[in-house]
């Protein structure tokens, strides 16, 4: 998760094979309270998420997965700017322990992330 300038906030760890609306509900729960919109790739279109950020009246920027049947309209404008987020992961992977994941233990891996971002949000200011 990361925040309007793109900094990293709350990183989560999951397991490789699951997929994104799975780990999705620990993002939800560590979203602040003046969250007004989130944007998300088609991986986290699921009505259950859609439902939970409705009723904490998020404006959900999701673009509905290729086999949805009725597919939901989303702010393709607002969508635009998920770039935020790609530029995010980018600047966490420039520090190679975390591109390449040399940590066996995912406690040792996410707190290597928290390292990362720490430098990210220092030499953003």
């Amino acid at each position: 998760m990361c925040d309007a300038q793109g900094l990293p906030v709350h990183p989560h760890l999951t397991a490789g094979q699951v997929s994104d609306f799975k780990g999705a509900d620990l993002l939800l729960a560590d979203l602040p309270d003046e969250t007004d919109e989130l944007i998300g790739d088609r991986g986290y279109d699921s009505n259950r998420m859609r439902l939970s950020l409705a009723e904490r009246n998020i404006t959900a920027c999701l673009p509905p997965k290729k086999n949805r049947k009725s597919k939901l309209p989303y702010n393709w404008h607002l969508y635009k700017k998920r770039h935020l987020i790609e530029n995010m992961f980018a600047k966490l992977k420039d520090w190679r322990r975390v591109a390449t994941r040399y940590d066996r233990c995912a406690h040792t891996f996410i707190s290597a992330i928290h390292i990362a971002a720490s430098f990210i949000f220092y030499l953003k200011e």
